[in-house]
């Protein structure tokens, strides 16, 4: 970055003062980007006058709404840093979650003041904005738009609650000169310019619409269109109607648009590409071939972005080349970078004992900013002076990475590692299949059995899917990796932001309210329902095995 103005975000947003180009689009009002300035200013003047001690932290639990916009640019002018509130949290676990976080005020509406009632958060009351009150607009006056002398590139800009996936959530903190930075080199990486419209469908709590749409919308002085949540049945039709050449995903959100029933004008649209994550490479090419839009897939976090970079001519399902040499594989115990994987014809590793291990930067250390008030999660990460992602990959002969699941995402079976992943996305294909989780659980009688849980239209029979005859139809799926269990659900337990909670599903495994079918045998597969009365027997084996510690 060079200058001032590139190194805050802050600095950015000052950049659009007087910028008369349209900033900001809803169904109800458009912005210039001038206008978005003065709105932040305003925040930013509020924020300044509301008492309060301790941190200078702003919850702001909101759909995608311009409030949510303004007031991350108030706060970035202001000094203070904004938390995000995930509005699919409930009860205990997000009174925790939030008064984790120090917040001095919070910017909500009438629907998250229900969600916050009678949560001990550590805010009171007469300290909530409520954006559709009638007295809030009132609160508003316009200010000078102009930054306080206080902030600098390291003033925290964002506490981002990771999606909890795997585990409990934590509050990744992010700076002002963090995410300029990401704003940056991703507006070049993603090819976002002044002339985009970027369609912003995930959620403004989480990440991936911050640093890889807002931010780099931000650097580049494209538009930003905003739609209050992601919705598969109105997608195309607000692209349509707001122009959008760009937007993020995740692959759940991909999956859902591609369920949707075919019409001959879906290339009709001003879509030219996008940027997500967990996007099957058959999904890629089914987006490409339906809307004439490219998905390019990429990695990264909360925590540390910017660890790979997208190359021409990579191979499909591959993530890209390092963006720097300090980025590796290697074996978590032994700290030895891995070998190259070797691949079948059907891109599955050969060698997996030796060639996956986690993704580290052994020079991103120094660079993570930590988790808030959580010196344990910090010390996870940060180890022998690298920054560990808790991320398994490999990388070919030609120097490609892939993602090979998180640090949970492989599976004993029979002795033999089978990549959860690889079954996820062999379940993906499957037209019938909305979205996919594949996770392990014990057997009765040592190392693990693989487990997937399918999410289908409602209305959907099991039998319907023909899952016996897909399976044995996909040649890449190898022996031991079709599913011994599958859940089926309208509605499996989702983040946030979209992405499925694996951690629920495996900590239930097949001890869930929705039907479950085993495969219990050796030869062609054949699933058939688990009755209670195959369940308690299941147990019993567990027990006669003295294996019960293993059933949680």
């Amino acid at each position: 970055m060079t200058g001032t103005s590139g190194q805050t975000i802050a600095g950015l947003l000052l950049d659009r003062a007087g910028d008369h180009r349209p900033g900001l689009l809803t169904r109800q009002r458009n912005w210039s980007w001038d206008e978005v300035v003065g709105e932040s200013a305003a925040r930013a003047g509020l924020a300044r006058a509301l008492p309060g001690d301790g941190p200078f932290h702003i919850g702001v639990l909101l759909d995608n709404v311009p409030e949510f916009l303004f007031w991350l640019g108030g706060a970035a002018l202001a000094g203070a840093t904004v938390v995000g509130i995930n509005p699919t949290r409930r009860g205990a676990y997000l009174g925790e979650e939030v008064a984790h976080t120090d917040c001095r005020f919070i910017v909500t509406d009438a629907k998250g003041l229900e969600i916050l009632s009678g949560l001990d958060i550590g805010v009171p009351r007469e300290r909530f904005l409520v954006v559709d009150e009638p007295g809030y607009a009132g609160r508003v006056a316009a200010a000078e738009p102009v930054r306080e002398t206080t902030v600098t590139p390291e003033t925290r800009m964002l506490l981002l609650f990771t999606s909890g996936t795997t585990g409990a959530s934590k509050a990744a903190i992010c700076s002002q000169g963090r995410l300029a930075g990401l704003g940056q080199r991703n507006s070049a990486k993603f090819h976002v310019g002044k002339d985009d419209i970027c369609y912003c469908p995930m959620p403004l709590f989480h990440g991936n619409a911050l640093m890889a749409l807002w931010a780099p919308a931000l650097t580049a002085g494209a538009c930003v269109a905003l739609p209050p949540k992601f919705s598969a049945t109105t997608f195309l039709e607000d692209v349509r109607y707001f122009g959008a050449t760009f937007f993020t995903y995740v692959g759940k959100a991909i999956g859902y648009i591609l369920a949707q029933p075919e019409r001959p004008d879906d290339g009709d649209n001003p879509l030219t590409h996008a940027f997500g994550t967990e996007a099957s490479p058959e999904d890629q090419a089914e987006f490409l071939r339906r809307f004439g839009c490219r998905l390019y897939e990429g990695y990264g976090s909360s925590e540390n972005g910017g660890m790979l970079k997208l190359a021409d001519g990579a191979p499909a399902g591959s993530l890209g080349v390092p963006a720097k040499e300090s980025v590796l594989i290697v074996n978590p115990e032994t700290r030895e970078v891995c070998p190259p994987a070797v691949l079948d014809e059907h891109g599955r590793v050969r060698n997996a004992e030796q060639a996956i291990g986690e993704i580290v930067d052994t020079e991103g250390a120094a660079k993570f900013e930590g988790y808030y008030k959580n010196d344990a999660a910090n010390a996870e990460r940060v180890r022998h002076g690298w920054y560990w992602t808790g991320d398994l990959g490999y990388v070919d002969e030609a120097g490609y990475f892939y993602f090979a699941g998180r640090s949970g995402d492989w599976i004993r079976v029979d002795g033999e590692n089978i990549s959860a992943l690889l079954t996820e996305r062999v379940l993906r294909r499957h037209p019938g299949v909305l979205a996919a989780a594949v996770f392990a659980v014990p057997d009765p009688r040592s190392g693990d059995q693989v487990m997937g849980a399918l999410e289908v239209s409602p209305g959907t029979a099991f039998e319907e899917l023909d899952l016996p005859e897909f399976l044995a139809a996909q040649a890449d799926l190898g022996t031991k990796g079709a599913p011994r269990f599958v859940r089926v659900s309208t509605a499996l337990p989702a983040t946030g932001s979209g992405k499925l909670r694996k951690k629920e599903m495996q900590s239930d495994g097949w001890r869930t309210g929705d039907p479950v079918y085993h495969w219990a045998g050796r030869g062609a597969i054949e699933y058939v329902p688990l009755t209670e009365a195959a369940r308690d027997a299941l147990r019993e084996e567990f027990a006669a095995n003295g294996r019960l510690r293993f059933l949680p």
